[in-house]
């Protein structure tokens, strides 16, 4: 559990007595970027074990509540509102959702649509038309096979299945190969999985998402850790991403790190926009915290824990008046 998850579970009782209005006096900035993955009422298995993803009721609850205090936007006014002073009643919010998934499509864009509010979708172009199955997808299923079912926990037997379970999860993205080895093991067959269940969205639902007016731009081509990759492989996944989406006339002037931007260099940075004159911003996931690279942005991960997007922004905002106690409230990059 990460020190803000410490921090979430001890302060969330004590913000309740608190009104939303108190907090928002002391948000520190005027915009916020916020992420999430999907939502569903039904079980998700190659998720479960990742994160929690929020029900329906839950997402538009959601929405309803940040409505009240935000006003949303779409990417071109964020983009227009980045560079040029704009007076606002309302703080602004710049919806985007990461990794492509199928509910985006079938069960957000409609609701979104509803409610007249844009998004960006970050997409990793490998697994668009469901063509592979990304990594930790992997991950999600195979903890799930030794939770449920005694047949697969008895193939194992010469581990422990907590131990096994805790191994699975720690598995890196270069040594992912051992995903399919341990699948092998367990009579999983993943491209199995993918035929009965889509995950992904097709190309012919991103180009209609495109067409209703939401976002598509690059997260990144196969959802690597970038503090795991070489400099050079951390530009090349990254520009094979972009380059889809310039030829795919998507956005090519924004990108979205696949999990944390924790420990990517200025030299990234300065490498990425060089090379890309049309790049506008790139986006990480720390919550509210600053950044010393400029066109970084830092977006709030709404998929922590069971919280509301109420509970959520509550200790967000004082999370970061005690980073800034301790000048701890911006990431400073080598």
């Amino acid at each position: 559990m990460s020190t803000k998850s410490k921090f979430f579970r001890l302060s969330n009782p004590i913000i309740q007595s608190f009104s939303f209005e108190k907090f928002l006096q002391k948000l520190p900035f005027r915009d916020l970027i916020l992420v999430y993955h999907l939502a569903s009422d039904e079980e998700v298995k190659h998720v479960k074990h990742l994160f929690p993803y929020r029900s329906v009721k839950q997402f538009e609850n959601d929405l309803d509540f940040l409505s009240q205090y935000f006003d949303f936007l779409d990417w071109e006014t964020f983009i227009k509102e980045k560079t040029e002073k704009v007076s606002r009643k309302k703080p602004t919010i710049l919806l985007t959702f990461d990794d492509g998934y199928c509910e985006f499509y079938d069960i957000i864009a409609p609701i979104l649509k509803r409610k007249g509010i844009f998004a960006v979708q970050f997409i990793n172009p490998k697994f668009i038309d469901n063509q592979d199955l990304m990594w930790r997808n992997k991950v999600s299923l195979l903890v799930k096979e030794l939770v449920d079912h005694k047949r697969s926990k008895d193939k194992m037997l010469k581990y422990k299945p907590a131990e096994l379970q805790k191994n699975i999860l720690s598995v890196s993205f270069q040594n992912q190969n051992q995903l399919d080895e341990v699948a092998q093991l367990l009579e999983i067959d993943f491209n199995d999985y993918l035929k009965k269940n889509p995950i992904y969205l097709t190309t012919e639902q991103v180009r209609q998402l495109k067409n209703d007016g939401f976002g598509i731009s690059s997260h990144g081509w196969d959802h690597p850790f970038y503090n795991q990759l070489s400099l050079a492989d951390q530009l090349k996944n990254t520009q094979k991403s972009l380059n889809f989406m310039k030829e795919n006339q998507f956005l090519n002037d924004s990108f979205a790190f696949p999990f944390t931007d924790h420990l990517v260099t200025n030299e990234f940075f300065d490498s990425i926009f060089n090379q890309n004159p049309d790049l506008k911003f790139t986006f990480g996931a720390a919550g509210l915290k600053l950044d010393n690279y400029a066109r970084n942005l830092q977006r709030i991960p709404m998929e922590i824990g069971n919280y509301s997007a109420k509970e959520l922004l509550k200790n967000e905002i004082l999370y970061y008046q005690i980073l800034q106690k301790f000048k701890k409230n911006k990431i400073i990059r080598s």
